[in-house]
């Protein structure tokens, strides 16, 4: 018989949320650098953080509308000046060095500093191998994997100079479940990548007090992505809205960094540790889908 490795994250086990409680803290006048985040997830944590007073630096490459997507780096930069925060929008790419860089410097000359950083951007493509062009397979891990290796990797300086920096990143807990690999080889190697991070600069960085987390959502959420590319409007009308990861992300980048770190959380778990048990403001009737890459 094969010998099995267990999961990182078992269904049913005592949640990586344990621990987490409310903090009386907010994000005013904490800095904020995000991957993304000109719609969907990344909006709706940028425009929480906003309501508090937060500083939010968004870099992206949605510079004009596209056709097909709502939404452009400066129209969300308005949603989050109109919010209560200050807002700086940077055209860049997260695949480039030099764009990357900039981005960094950019944020730190305007509002002094970074405080936590937003691994965000992602592309996502469920194709099987065959069919997969490795045009497509490049895209997710440069944006996905690379992308948020190389934002964390260039905004470490910047963090280490905060009193509570933290890293979030948006992606799942690893599973050797072969179901996620034989499903969407491709995209599930971009995904971990992303994760892989997050166990590695955690351990990396546990001494200089660097929070570094990934944040999943329980359900699907209703995004461009499920929208257009997982299962259209009928997936969407069982999906929770943005705002549920936002105030999850809330819930963590609040708490004190040397406390909550290297964790896979969830965001239903993450606000029931913090006693928000009333999910019915997150949109849906239910019963929801349970997300990609959860059991």
């Amino acid at each position: 018989m094969a010998h099995m490795i267990p999961p990182l994250y078992t269904p049913g086990a005592p949640t990586p949320a344990e621990g987490l409680r409310p903090t009386g803290r907010d994000l005013s006048g904490r800095t904020l650098l995000m991957s993304g985040g000109s719609r969907g997830i990344g909006l709706a944590i940028a425009l929480r953080a906003a309501q508090d007073g937060a500083n939010v630096a968004i870099m992206a490459k949605t510079d004009q509308p596209h056709p097909a997507l709502p939404g452009t780096i400066h129209t969300a930069a308005e949603e989050i000046r109109a919010a209560g925060g200050r807002a700086l929008a940077i055209v860049g790419d997260v695949r480039d060095d030099e764009s990357v860089a900039a981005a960094v410097e950019q944020t730190v000359a305007e509002f002094g500093g970074i405080d936590v950083v937003v691994n965000n951007a992602s592309a996502i493509d469920l194709s099987g191998t065959e069919s997969l062009s490795m045009k497509k397979y490049d895209l997710m891990q440069d944006i996905n994997a690379r992308g948020t290796f190389l934002l964390s990797k260039l905004s470490l300086g910047a963090l280490k100079a905060s009193d509570n920096p933290h890293i979030l990143t948006l992606s799942p807990p690893i599973s050797l479940d072969p179901a996620w690999f034989g499903g969407s080889l491709a995209y599930t190697m971009a995904k971990y990548g992303m994760s892989m991070t997050t166990i590695g600069l955690a351990e990396e960085l546990k001494d200089a007090g660097v929070a570094v987390n990934s944040l999943w959502p329980a359900t699907t959420i209703d995004t461009a992505a499920v929208r257009n590319v997982i299962g259209g409007e009928k997936l969407a009308a069982v999906s929770r809205t943005p705002e549920i990861v936002a105030d999850a992300a809330h819930a963590i980048l609040t708490q004190e960094s040397r406390e909550v770190t290297g964790r896979f959380l969830i965001d239903e778990d993450v606000l029931a540790a913090v006693g928000v048990t009333d999910l019915s403001v997150y949109g849906g009737e239910g019963p929801f889908a349970r997300d990609h890459f959860l059991d």
